[in-house]
């Protein structure tokens, strides 16, 4: 008889485990409360157009990832920079422009350093003194989780105007909090896998459709392709040892199943699963961090790039999701928010207030062209905060109870939250619920 696999979630690392399953024969059913797979990658239709929840971006050294939408027969649809180029915008027009070159890494990135202009010329030498620091920090030395990146910035020559107007253009979108907040051992591993270790990691890689379009849409129809139950609108209410493997229980009643893989928020995780699997402290210890996302719809281009980042302003990322939204009229420019508690507590009219006059500070185009339409989506408990000691909190895909797997961006993948994350931990929770002995002897005698 097939292996019986439930998988709990259908964000990335619940179809990623689904999918990883069902490849290799077993039969699958995969729970998901909302009416959509996708999980915090999903759009709405407002107004004639669609919008992303938040603009989720990759970058080249995000295989998994990369790997998940091949898998899906998606990966064109993920536009990858030919060689990373990010203009920095300030306000009063000012601009610089990060690129990297052909030279082997850390060298591609050196040109581009002492060339940024939004740092003085004593801050851009410092700063590349400390990416060769930073490149010889060791991967697996537990005190880099014991104090914040903006530390050891400081100790190694970087100015507080350095930190903000050069390494906060990545840790922020990438650990979701500034350097003065982030850990190190994460802004470790960001800067080294995505912009040191390899020349072409850190070139961008931009959604060209909807989020919905990329992610849960194709990995339904995959998912049914090969024959797994995909129920929406489903919600799972408890997972209990049971006597013949693992019970699901749900408002219809009680279900079995040889493995099952948790690949649920942490902050759901302990209500969820058994006591003492994911306790309620370590659950509080991994926090949440927020994302809010502005979109502006105006009659006219004003953003020249297809993506931006910013300084000196409330404007983090900006990105030009016109084509990619529907829009036939006019541009659709999406700003995203990292860390945005402040944010959180402002209306949408004055979100929009504010970030409208930053825009104007930005780009000077926004003067003359008229706002059709703003709108404003909010994710309170986006990612997990990766502070200083976070790291103890975060589980691998195995638990003390046989057949029970836990997965998502949270659990311990050396990775941040994001969608590189999410997807390594859902082929962790696979491989190893497909790698377990069976332990029931009726079942294993059936298969046999």
């Amino acid at each position: 008889m097939k292996l019986r696999v439930a998988v709990i979630g259908g964000g990335l690392a619940g179809l990623t485990a689904a999918l990883h399953c069902a490849d290799a024969g077993a039969q699958v059913t995969l729970f998901e409360s909302r009416p959509r797979l996708g999980g915090a990658t999903f759009s709405v239709v407002r107004d004639g157009r669609t919008v992303d929840n938040g603009q989720h971006i990759a970058l080249r050294c995000c295989i998994a990832y990369r790997g998940f939408l091949r898998r899906l027969g998606v990966e064109d649809l993920l536009e990858v920079q030919p060689r990373l180029s990010i203009p920095v915008l300030a306000p009063g027009g000012r601009r610089a422009r990060l690129t990297r070159t052909a030279l082997p890494a850390p060298l591609h990135l050196a040109g581009a350093l002492l060339r940024y202009r939004h740092l003085s010329l004593r801050e851009r030498i410092s700063s590349v003194r400390a990416v060769t620091a930073l490149r010889s920090l060791e991967p697996d030395d537990p005190s880099l989780d014991t104090e914040t990146f903006a530390s050891w910035l400081e100790r190694h020559g970087q100015s507080r105007r350095a930190i903000d107007a050069l390494w906060n253009l990545i840790a922020l979108p990438t650990i979701n909090l500034p350097a003065s907040r982030a850990s190190l051992l994460l802004a470790r591993t960001v800067f080294r896998i995505g912009l040191l270790d390899e020349s072409d990691a850190c070139d961008l890689a931009v959604p060209a459709v909807p989020l919905q379009q990329l992610h849960g849409d194709p990995a339904g129809r995959e998912l049914r392709r090969l024959g797994a139950d995909v129920r929406l609108r489903t919600r799972v209410r408890a997972v209990r040892p049971g006597e013949d493997g693992l019970t699901v229980e749900l408002a219809v009643g009680p279900e079995s199943f040889d493995r099952v893989i948790a690949a649920v928020p942490h902050q759901a995780a302990p209500e969820l699963l058994p006591g003492g699997i994911v306790d309620e402290r370590a659950a509080a210890g991994l926090g949440a961090s927020p994302i809010v996302n502005v979109h502006f719809h105006f009659d006219r281009p004003v953003l020249d790039e297809p993506v931006a980042a910013a300084v000196d302003s409330p404007v983090q990322w900006l990105f030009d999701r016109t084509k990619a939204s529907g829009v036939e009229q006019g541009q659709l420019v999406s700003l995203s928010l990292s860390d945005a508690t402040r944010e959180l507590e402002l209306s949408q009219d004055a979100l929009v207030d504010l970030h409208r006059a930053a825009l104007t500070d930005l780009l000077p185009a926004v003067r003359a062209a008229q706002l059709l339409d703003a709108d404003v989506t909010r994710e309170p408990r986006a990612t997990f905060a990766g502070v200083p000691g976070t790291q103890r909190f975060r589980p691998g895909p195995t638990t003390d109870l046989p057949g029970l797997f836990l997965a998502g961006a949270w659990t311990d993948t050396g990775w941040p939250a994001t969608m590189e994350s999410a997807v390594r931990s859902g082929m962790a929770a696979a491989g190893a619920a497909l790698a377990e002995p069976t332990r029931h002897p009726l079942r294993r005698n059936l298969a046999a």
